[in-house]
């Protein structure tokens, strides 16, 4: 297995940094959701480790599920436009505000399918949190209401984000270079 120190350019956003910001989102949220029946659906598989440190920021009561949506597949570098859930939430999500946990919103394409699909099963509201927007890839017209950092189209991994499955552990969000990585074997 590839060292990453080997294709990684630049850290992108820091351990610090994220961790700074994990605060201020769970701040805002926490106050936004005063009195609210709020359940957090974190995607997966990015998204856990945002959600780990996320939840534990958010000072009022929730509840918590998962889904996994496919739209890249292995050694994929861009989203291919249509979603397929994996796996999908087991609450009923009727008059509960729904705030979606995702490590990065990039085309706009799988979280888009996710919004629609829980809007159809009655969500009392259906709200965006994630730590990555890389806006200016955006194919289809969604908001991101809870923002951690505006990044630029690079590809990133780290705190979550994966390169073909792997460094998914590292507490920074780091560029790859493509011309450096190798994908495993």
């Amino acid at each position: 297995m590839q060292d990453y120190h080997e294709f990684l350019t630049e850290v992108l956003v820091t351990e610090e940094q994220i961790q700074k910001r994990v605060v201020e989102l769970g701040e805002q949220i926490s106050r936004d959701y005063q009195g609210k029946e709020l359940i957090l659906v974190c995607i997966l598989r990015g998204g856990v480790l945002f959600l780990a440190d996320l939840m534990r920021q958010i000072t009022v009561p929730h509840m918590l599920d998962f889904m996994s949506v496919s739209s890249y597949g292995v050694g994929a570098r861009r989203s291919r436009g249509q979603s397929r859930i994996n796996l999908d939430v087991r609450t009923d999500l009727r008059n509960l505000h729904v705030l979606l946990v995702e490590d990065i919103v990039d085309s706009g394409y799988t979280i888009q399918a996710v919004i629609e699909l829980l809007k159809v099963r009655q969500a009392q509201s259906v709200k965006v949190c994630a730590l990555l927007d890389k806006a200016e890839r955006r194919e289809v017209d969604v908001t991101v209401d809870y923002c951690g950092f505006v990044i630029p189209d690079k590809f990133v991994f780290g705190y979550g984000l994966d390169a073909d499955e792997y460094y998914r552990n590292l507490p920074f969000i780091g560029v790859l270079s493509t011309e450096r990585y190798q994908p495993p074997a």
